[in-house]
């Protein structure tokens, strides 16, 4: 009897001391050499207005460990499209959780769900569960050339168009590709920079804002 209580015991503290996946963390805590360029932190973004007030990028834990394995394939990669890159390449994140406030705001200015998505169900960007990035090379922290700029609401941004220079396409796929087949996200046709991690859509909608 006393086993079985011991037992309980430690398995309720082991249990208690998880982190569920859907918990918000700051990404630079467990990425420490990802790149931040948090267009919403400022006025570069289609709004034209600063969104937010913090420099962190918050995400589901799941998601991050599963982003740590895009960074560190990535950060392997020394010569890709006849391009030496010394320090290799890795991510360079432009949203990720985004307060359902900003989303109603958002919504308003600019009204297409192919594009932004209707507040009134909500955004997995709203449940910690999106997020918008692109690739960089380590050595200068400057961005590979993609399709296009981040949040270009076109078809230019869709993963199927291809009237493009021959080295945004192949980026483009380096991208769909390490996030796709080494992280486990899955990828939205309209954005090229935008991808979701599996399940959480399903996480619960939240609406606190980022100090």
């Amino acid at each position: 009897m006393r086993k079985l209580f011991l037992f309980i015991f430690i398995f309720s503290v082991y249990t208690s001391a998880q982190t569920a996946a859907d918990e918000l963390v700051n990404v630079k805590e467990i990425i420490p050499d990802i790149v931040l360029d948090l267009r919403y932190n400022t006025i570069n973004n289609f709004t034209s207005q600063k969104l937010y007030s913090t420099d962190e990028a918050l995400f589901a834990l799941g998601a991050t460990k599963k982003l740590k394995l895009v960074q560190d394939s990535l950060r392997k990669i020394t010569s890709y499209n006849g391009t030496t890159y010394p320090n290799g390449l890795g991510i360079k994140i432009y949203d990720a959780y985004r307060p359902r406030a900003i989303q109603y705001l958002m919504f308003e200015i600019f009204p297409d769900p192919v594009y932004v998505a209707d507040p009134s169900s909500g955004s997995v960007h709203n449940r910690g569960g999106a997020i918008d990035l692109s690739i960089v090379n380590l050595s200068t922290g400057k961005e590979l050339l993609m399709p296009t700029e981040f949040d270009w609401f076109g078809e230019e941004a869709s993963h199927t168009y291809n009237n493009l220079p021959a080295e945004a396409i192949a980026n483009r796929s380096l991208l769909l590709n390490m996030m796709t087949n080494v992280g486990g996200f899955s990828k939205y046709d309209s954005e090229w920079w935008h991808y979701t991690y599996p399940g959480s859509s399903s996480y619960p909608l939240l609406d606190f804002q980022m100090k």
